[in-house]
């Protein structure tokens, strides 16, 4: 027995049922004719994920059973083939006058126009970016179904990261395990997602096929690199990573544990080149799915625009791009020269907009509420918060979304202003630490993955000391502690989670760990004021991080 399986590694659009949909049928048809007898698609691909609060909206669930419907209508004439399709089921029932809500992440096994069988998800995530138990009630059955004359048994993403789905799949039959996944991209996930299923086919003894989804959705971004193990573990097929591909792989079987046979496997490859990608894509998508034509962003001469400038041009193209300067009094020249030799290599529209004379406006109209007090953080405040409303009106009157620049360590930090360059509508390094901005910086200039331009940052952009330039002969670590130890206190302490006695047990000093430590606490009210930004850590100033403003707790 020989089963030919495609995996539809596609991008889908949450709430665009119809066009999802759509994607599915083409996806379908495009492997038929390829001698696929089973199409995979991602979880939830009908409604796209993660669709969060729309899946308690009754005419939300109806529109993924019509568009369930035109799938298997559409898909009717392929004889012999099953599609998988995930899609989210039921809603609202009443139970002995007592209102009662089951709602399923589902699979359902769709052949000649028919659904032959229905799997639920069993285990629901709770943690990170999941809120699966706030939607959905868990499923407890195994399901197997047949095509080509092998047992296929489904399971959906988390399912797979335990024993227990897996055990009973191969209890009921199951030959090859099919797995269907939503699995958030952050540095590092893919071998890490690749291992666990590697435990999972040595634990049950079975070949497991893993279709992912691909895409930017909001603050996450999936990265397809769908895959497939043989009963040993080993890799016989995985697909290309931030990209849709429809990825083909065999089974055979006369009893037991069904053989993959070798296929194409795309090689691992660098945390860098798999972190700018899931940038390009998440701005592309971001832009893409929400209807953004243009961006506009604050090129200031410094390492974070130029980066954010780079991204933006291997997202959307040069011609969709503009870079505006503007220059305060502090401004160094270098800056001006950088800013405009950037704005050429990568071929963008360029303006420069000086905002000294805004700048001498805002400190005489505030002259006689400021009598008697010195010039502080306050004037450094109002140089942002005047280019963050220039950006915004470029935006309101063009509408291009702006782009903002700041990273990680600044948004840990409040290294950054709010209504100044806190202002846009993208935060595209949110979640991007300062060092791992400087590592990026040098591998995209030595690397050029779009052809859109080799080594567009000028050096001298990655080599000068970092300065927001907001007073005279500024620089970041006046305020700071050092970017690599800055850096390591935010990942042990904001991301793991360990405590400010363990780190200084380790050697950092405790005026660094206490200082960075109270500005994490103490800035909770800046970013919940924060622009949406891609998530590609596994824990993010976002969903991830979910900390009162008003806190005492300061260990």
């Amino acid at each position: 027995m020989t089963l030919n399986l495609c995996v539809a590694q596609l991008n889908f659009v949450v709430g665009d049922m119809p066009g999802n949909a759509r994607k599915i049928i083409d996806a379908a048809h495009a492997a038929y004719q390829k001698g696929a007898r089973l199409l995979l698609t991602p979880e939830l691909s009908i409604c796209g994920y993660a669709a969060e609060d729309l899946l308690l909206r009754p005419a939300f669930i109806d529109a993924c059973d019509d568009a369930l419907k035109t799938v298997a209508r559409e898909t009717a004439g392929l004889k012999g083939m099953a599609v998988v399709v995930g899609h989210p089921q039921g809603g609202g029932m009443r139970t002995k006058s007592v209102a009662v809500t089951r709602r399923y992440n589902m699979a359902s096994v769709l052949m000649e126009g028919q659904t032959l069988a229905r799997y639920a998800k069993q285990e629901l995530p709770n943690y990170q970016v999941f809120d699966e138990r706030r939607y959905f009630t868990p499923g407890d059955q195994a399901v197997v179904f047949e095509v080509s004359g092998i047992q296929v048994g489904l399971l959906i993403c988390e399912d797979a990261w335990f024993e227990g789905p897996a055990l009973k799949a191969k209890a009921a039959g199951a030959q090859v395990l099919a797995v269907l996944n939503a699995s958030p991209f952050h540095a590092g996930k893919g071998l890490e997602r690749e291992q666990h299923m590697r435990e999972r086919v040595l634990a049950c003894g079975l070949p497991l096929v893993y279709a992912h989804l691909v895409g930017g959705q909001d603050e996450v971004v999936f990265e397809g690199r769908s895959f497939a193990l043989d009963a040993q573990g080993a890799v016989q097929m995985r697909a290309p990573a931030f990209t849709e591909d429809l990825a083909f792989v065999s089974l055979t079987s006369q009893a037991g544990p069904a053989e993959v046979l070798a296929a194409s496997v795309i090689p691992p490859r660098s945390d860098e080149a798999d972190l700018w990608d899931a940038l390009v894509l998440g701005v592309r998508d971001y832009l893409g799915k929400n209807g953004f034509k243009q961006a506009v962003l604050g090129l200031s001469g410094g390492i974070d625009s130029a980066l954010v400038l780079a991204i933006a041009v291997d997202a959307i193209g040069a011609d969709k791009v503009h870079a505006v300067m503007m220059p305060s009094p502090y401004t160094a020249d270098i800056s001006w020269l950088d800013a405009r030799e950037m704005a050429e290599r990568m071929q963008v529209r360029y303006d420069e907009i000086s905002i000294a004379p805004l700048f001498e406006g805002f400190k005489h109209s505030l002259a006689a509420q400021f009598v008697g007090l010195a010039e502080d953080t306050t004037e450094e405040n109002i140089q942002a918060r005047i280019r963050g409303t220039l950006l915004m009106a470029m935006s309101n009157k063009t509408g291009a979304i702006v782009l903002t620049t700041g990273n990680k360590s600044e948004m840990a930090t409040g290294y950054c202003t709010l209504y100044g360059d806190m202002a846009g509508g993208f935060a595209v390094i949110k979640d991007v630490v300062k060092t791992q901005v400087f590592r990026l910086s040098n591998w995209r200039n030595q690397n050029d993955p779009y052809g859109t331009c080799a080594s567009p940052i000028p050096e001298r952009i990655i080599t000068r000391p970092p300065s927001a330039e907001l007073r005279p002969d500024q620089k970041d670590q006046d305020s700071l502690p050092a970017y690599e130890v800055l850096d390591a206190i935010i990942a042990r302490y904001m991301e793991n989670d360990e405590g400010i006695e363990a780190l200084v047990a380790d050697g950092f000093e405790r005026a660094d760990v206490e200082k960075v430590t109270r500005l994490i606490k103490l800035n909770e009210y800046k970013r919940r004021q924060a622009p949406v930004g891609i998530r590609v850590t596994h824990r993010s100033f976002g969903k991830d991080w979910r900390y009162p403003m008003t806190n005492k707790f300061r260990a």
